[in-house]
């Protein structure tokens, strides 16, 4: 896909996170150094932030490059209306900051009618970390479902965000207004942010298993 922008030259790229984003920095970096591109990169992550480096591409940040031209992220699962489950990785927090309002999302083979189908992790949202047992209560009595904090596998304790926060996994067990409920959690005091990323997404990508790539775009809805 990173063969479509002919006009890479001398932009503020955002670089997401995830298994899929090694590939698609790769490419990148490729294309940086044969057609001697000049270009910006700004990470949502630790990991995005070593694979910038570890290209050799030029690293910055939102404070001298606000607005982005374009970002490149993957995703845990896509809905028919192109709304993203995010944050599978913990780095849900500062993908949404650096993706918020961007041009597209690069994205592999998750796709799904509808939130759930295939992603049964449950959504992801960031907690201050004294607020996580009031936050799991409030969802849970709202929305249903079960809400979990997420624990560490090579570590005893939780999982700790780049940012210090806590994650807690939400497992829903009924369709919702998805606008709406993103809203809704995001105003329970000790929220950060939700691993929802609805309306956000302008181009999906889906790598299909023989190779080819289908492209769907946000005004094709």
């Amino acid at each position: 896909p990173l063969m479509e922008f002919p006009k890479l030259n001398n932009q503020a790229v955002g670089i997401g996170s995830g298994s899929t984003i090694v590939y698609a920095v790769e490419r990148l970096a490729e294309r940086v150094h044969q057609e001697k591109l000049n270009i910006v990169c700004i990470p949502t992550s630790f990991q995005a932030r070593q694979l910038i480096l570890q290209h050799g591409l030029t690293l910055t940040d939102l404070d001298r490059h606000p607005e982005l031209d374009v970002a490149i992220d993957g995703a845990d699962e896509v809905d028919s209306d192109l709304n993203l489950i995010k944050g599978g990785g913990g780095c849900l927090t500062q993908e949404k900051i650096v993706i918020l309002k961007l041009i597209f999302i690069f994205y592999c083979r998750k796709e799904s009618k509808a939130l759930g189908e295939k992603w049964k992790k449950g959504i992801p949202i960031e907690v201050i970390p004294m607020a996580y047992v009031p936050v799991t209560r409030a969802i849970t009595r709202q929305f249903g479902g079960t809400a979990d904090l997420r624990m560490a596998v090579s570590k005893a304790g939780p999982v700790v965000t780049d940012n210090g926060n806590f994650l807690i996994d939400w497992k829903f067990d009924r369709m919702h207004n998805w606008t709406e409920v993103n809203t809704a959690i995001k105003l329970i005091p000790g929220v950060v942010e939700t691993g929802l990323f609805i309306a956000m997404a302008e181009r999906v990508y889906f790598g299909m298993q023989d190779g080819t790539v289908g492209v769907r775009d946000r005004t094709q809805l």
